[in-house]
């Protein structure tokens, strides 16, 4: 009976031994709770610059290019002459169109006067009814010809007027396509641009799903009491808020997306039609999400994932979908529960399905 107790001792030390041994090749790992925080979900978007106002400036009569009168590349008003076109042959022909009409009016002069001699003559009995009627026609084709000459004679003077060539609208004025000397007419394309770039358009393609979750919140209303920003191509931040101007009517079948636009004031020049930006949209709501330190995701081809230790201390791989990412942690919108710890420190140590000795962090 003694035998038997000392060989129980015995065995309850070397299981104990062994249980120590297989607790010691364990890998150490430092885990963290997932939390709850208050997380302001941004709404991110890649925009592109659009101008409001761009302006081919073209030819609508056909001459030699005589001059320009802006410096390319420069800032332009509008009303300010760009280009002169040679006149010549457009201040003859007004020149010709006043002449003919100065014959046009003595002509009606004159079929007026014998109108008036007709119509005495035929009180008097003395003229027929039919020269009457030839004094009245007469006179009625003078008074025709007096109109048809004045509209020859302002189309001749609009097309003398078009020999010079103004700005239509305030803007930065591009490289003259043409150079002086060069004949040019209504098909010659444009002659140059001007562009207004204060302020500017910034379109997005936004996708349903956000689109939903923005319209709860009042984004992408003209009446939205959030503004959006814009990150710039080298990461800066634009220091002007814009405004949404237009949500498109319908979604896109083939992309699931909808067009958004936003008006951005452009004092300084920065943004330039064209080119890409990041349009950022911070709803003022703010809600209570999951969210785990950055230092617990990991990623591969499948996408983001965390390793949970499970109450039985075995790892075990989540995979979740994330957020926001703000202050050093990610929002977690699926994939997680409070309360579940995850590993922050020795990732490279463990593999799913792995027991671990989890320290709190």
């Amino acid at each position: 009976m003694k035998n038997i107790s000392l060989f129980g001792v015995i065995s309850l030390l070397v299981f104990s031994q062994l249980s120590l041994a297989q607790e010691a090749m364990k890998p150490g790992v430092v885990v963290t709770q997932v939390t709850e925080q208050d997380v302001t979900q941004v709404f991110s978007h890649v925009g592109r610059v659009v101008a409001i106002d761009k302006v081919d400036i073209r030819a609508r009569v056909s001459g030699y290019l005589l001059k320009r009168h802006f410096v390319e590349g420069a800032e332009v008003q509008k009303g300010d002459l760009l280009f002169e076109i040679e006149a010549d042959t457009y201040e003859i022909t007004v020149r010709q169109r006043k002449a003919d009409l100065a014959s046009a009016r003595a002509n009606l002069k004159k079929s007026r006067a014998a109108l008036k001699r007709q119509q005495d003559l035929k009180k008097r009995g003395v003229a027929s009814e039919a020269d009457l009627d030839q004094a009245a026609a007469s006179e009625a084709v003078d008074e025709a010809s007096v109109l048809k000459v004045q509209a020859l004679l302002a189309e001749a003077e609009l097309s003398l007027s078009y020999t010079k060539i103004y700005s239509p609208i305030d803007g930065k004025i591009s490289q003259a396509v043409y150079s002086t000397g060069n004949l040019v007419g209504v098909d010659s394309g444009a002659l140059a641009t001007v562009t207004n770039m204060n302020p500017v358009y910034v379109s997005m393609s936004v996708s349903e799903k956000i689109l939903l979750e923005a319209r709860r919140q009042g984004i992408g209303q003209k009446t939205s009491p959030v503004a959006p920003t814009l990150k710039l191509s080298d990461g800066s931040d634009y220091t002007h808020t814009g405004e949404f101007d237009y949500l498109d009517t319908q979604v896109s079948e083939s992309t699931d997306t909808i067009l958004a636009r936003a008006v951005f004031p452009n004092d300084e020049g920065i943004l330039l039609p064209g080119e890409y930006v990041q349009v950022d949209v911070t709803p003022k709501e703010k809600k209570r999400s999951a969210v785990v330190p950055q230092s617990a995701v990991q990623k591969d081809q499948q996408g983001y994932f965390v390793l949970v230790v499970t109450p039985d201390n075995i790892v075990e791989v989540r995979r979740v979908e994330l957020g926001a990412q703000k202050a050093g942690n990610w929002e977690v919108l699926t994939g997680l529960s409070l309360g579940e710890k995850i590993i922050i420190e020795g990732l490279q140590k463990v593999r799913a399905g792995a027991a671990v000795n989890p320290v709190e962090g």
